[in-house]
């Protein structure tokens, strides 16, 4: 039998929902139940078993994710990337640790790999109770650092792409220190994320060492990727270079002075907001960014869309919306910290 997501498997679609309905507190069934037939469908279609061990896997360490964040959605969050190979007495391991406390003090909570370096740091500034661990299984056993080790909110996970997802999605805040391989790859990944609007706008900030590590990444950004027409100049937008660790989480306090998230409805890009905006200041951001509307539209104070119910607790905050051009999320960056001004 070929299986439709649309109900139209006749007995099959009962017998999911008979299922459903017996193993009791399923939230929004009609997604649970696409889900149970692409596992369906995922059998039928292969028969190789490391296909579906992956996708298996995968779904089993994104479950678990979401049922370990899941308490804590109110609170922002900064995840930290850095080499695992800073050690204590270094003065980036040391400026991690007063950076993560710092944000720690102001009520954020701390995502890091879970393991030694900065990553250790990152949770040892902000202690156990503020702290996130996305630990990683590698043939050499990377462990759990001394400060995440037996804490309910640890995650190893077997693949790198799900424990990426999970860095990002739960973030409200990305700050990378120097590192190598793993660490400009974090890096870069969430460049090309908020660059393509694949992830929410969110502050990214380098925090640098006294030798001009990301001085140098930024030389080499500008010299070549921007002069061979690679990147646009909005793309500066994306990332602030600090080696002040207090003024890197200022850079993360003032992302959300105004602003609070973004959704698309129907195609119209909405910006949630914690205070209103007044008409002069609309027509300030209408004059000011006009290469983020499509021709015609314009910057419209409106109320909670009726696709936005399922999110109640946030309908009732102030939002604008308008038609927006997608080729200008670096931009769209630098619009959030404008009408954070006001």
């Amino acid at each position: 039998m070929q299986l439709r997501f649309n109900r139209t498997n006749n007995e099959i679609d009962q017998m999911i929902d008979e299922l459903m309905q017996k193993a009791g507190g399923v939230h929004h069934p009609d997604q649970t139940r696409e889900m149970i037939i692409a596992a369906l469908k995922a059998g039928q279609d292969t028969s190789y078993l490391a296909d579906l061990k992956l996708l298996s896997n995968t779904m089993k360490e994104m479950r678990y994710t979401t049922m370990v964040f899941a308490p804590y959605r109110q609170k922002k969050k900064v995840t930290i990337f850095g080499s695992a190979r800073t050690r204590p007495e270094e003065e980036m391991y040391q400026k991690c640790i007063q950076f993560s406390r710092l944000l720690a003090d102001k009520g954020y909570m701390i995502i890091t790999g879970g393991g030694g370096g900065i990553m250790q740091a990152g949770n040892e500034g902000a202690g156990s109770e503020a702290s996130f661990a996305a630990n990683i299984k590698l043939p050499f056993e990377q462990s759990a650092n001394p400060v995440m080790l037996k804490n309910p909110r640890l995650i190893t996970y077997k693949y790198f792409f799900n424990r990426k997802v999970a860095f990002v999605k739960e973030s409200d805040a990305i700050a990378v220190f120097p590192g190598g391989f793993g660490t400009l790859d974090e890096a870069m990944e969430v460049f090309t994320l908020v660059q393509t609007g694949k992830t929410s706008p969110k502050p990214l900030v380098l925090v640098d060492d006294e030798e001009g590590y990301w001085e140098h990444f930024f030389r080499f950004i500008k010299e070549r990727l921007l002069v061979m027409g690679f990147i646009s100049a909005e793309d500066f937008s994306i990332f602030t270079i600090t080696k002040s660790y207090e003024e890197a989480v200022q850079v993360i306090d003032d992302f959300y002075t105004n602003y609070h998230s973004i959704r698309f409805v129907n195609g119209e890009l909405i910006i949630r907001l914690t205070k209103v905006l007044t008409p002069e200041q609309i027509e300030m951001l209408e004059n000011e960014f006009p290469e983020l509307r499509l021709e015609g539209s314009r910057i419209e104070l409106i109320s909670a869309r009726p696709e936005e119910a399922d999110e109640p607790d946030l309908l009732e905050l102030p939002r604008i919306a308008f038609r927006f051009h997608h080729q200008h999320y670096g931009l769209l960056i630098a619009f959030i910290r404008r009408l954070n001004t006001f």
